[in-house]
């Protein structure tokens, strides 16, 4: 059956997640030239951050590229909760020698806006994904008006209908298992959450739209099996983690090569949102849901002093350790010769 995937001219359809805060455009651009969709996370880049990361890309390659924005509302700032969720943080700023009222602004997450799509028109990317739904009507006219595919992650059979309704090419079929935040944007109820496996079908018997499976595959043999469960293409994140091209840490490299991989859950500490990572100190003393934490993306405030005071000691303990549940994969390695081996399995399933 021939999908949107097909016009994109890629070798198959694999898709590099977009992964802010561990990438920039060279790992999108080492995807892109071994012949997959090579993507961009632009939900913490200024209208100027993001133009120059898009100039770089089209400079390395020609090929058909994504770039990824966030959808979210922002919340109105609560000062009372976040003086509760100070006071629930206050050991161990002490334990830290760090001062009450340290707290930093933290690089901000900012909702697709005019703004960017002013730095995005001129480049007129491929693709275009959202996360947390779609963006105004406005909005997403003008994105599909300059000829990109639009695709938006659902967590849900419902979620997958919305986006089918209100304009979306494509969905991102979003399992349990993935990595990161969760798309989730008709209810925040985390037992309405399910795995690939599980979700995949679901939604391919649902919706007309193509169906990209995302969240666990990690290796060859995962690839297949979601092509057989009805996928139109895949997108995979936590296997380019430490691929060579990635910006991920040293601290976040060790934890993703070591046994500790093996145990990640949902967590709202780092964020204010669902989004899963490998389980630190912070996650195990706190609770990995924590219901005093801020709304996204207020929580991260709080916590980016404890995380840079740990991290200057070499300790991950309260840094967001985003990874999915499937790290089996996770390999030092260039991403071109990761992105073949997932081209080479999805030919030959």
């Amino acid at each position: 059956m021939t999908t949107c995937f097909d016009l994109l001219d890629l070798n198959a359809p694999i898709i590099q997640a977009p992964m802010a805060g561990v990438q920039n455009h060279r790992l999108a651009v080492a995807v892109c030239e071994a012949g997959g969709l090579g993507s961009l996370p632009a939900a913490m880049w200024s209208p100027a951050d993001l133009h120059s990361e898009l100039q770089a890309l089209q400079q390395a390659t020609q090929r058909p590229y994504n770039v990824n924005f966030f959808c979210h509302t922002p919340p109105t700032p609560d000062a009372q909760a976040q003086a509760a969720w100070r006071e629930t943080l206050a050991p161990y700023y002490q334990a830290m020698g760090l001062a009450p009222n340290t707290a930093s602004n933290g690089v901000a997450r900012v909702p697709f806006n005019h703004d960017a799509a002013d730095v995005l028109e001129a480049f007129r990317p491929a693709v275009v994904s959202f996360h947390f739904g779609l963006p105004a009507a406005d909005l997403l006219a003008r994105v599909k008006g300059w000829g990109s595919l639009v695709l938006s992650s659902a967590t849900t059979v419902p979620e997958a209908l919305w986006l089918q309704a209100h304009g979306a090419d494509a969905i991102i079929a979003q399992g349990l298992e993935a990595g990161g935040h969760r798309g989730m944007f008709l209810t925040e109820d985390l037992s309405t959450q399910v795995g690939t496996l599980a979700l995949l079908p679901q939604i391919v018997q649902a919706v007309r739209l193509p169906v990209i499976a995302a969240g666990g595959i990690a290796t060859p043999s995962g690839v297949a099996a979601a092509k057989a469960l009805g996928a139109a293409a895949v997108q995979i994140g936590t296997a380019y983690l430490c691929s060579h091209e990635a910006t991920t840490s040293a601290l976040h490299r060790a934890a993703l090569q070591s046994s500790a991989a093996q145990h990640t859950a949902l967590t709202n500490l780092f964020t204010g949102r669902p989004a899963r990572g490998i389980v630190n100190r912070a996650m195990r003393e706190l609770g990995a849901i924590h219901p005093q934490a801020p709304a996204f993306p207020l929580a991260t405030a709080d916590m980016a002093p404890l995380r840079a005071a740990a991290e200057a000691r070499g300790s991950s303990d309260f840094t967001p350790l985003w990874a999915g549940q499937n790290a089996s994969n996770c390999r030092s390695l260039p991403a071109g010769d990761i992105t073949s081996e997932f081209l080479q399995a999805w030919r030959a399933a």
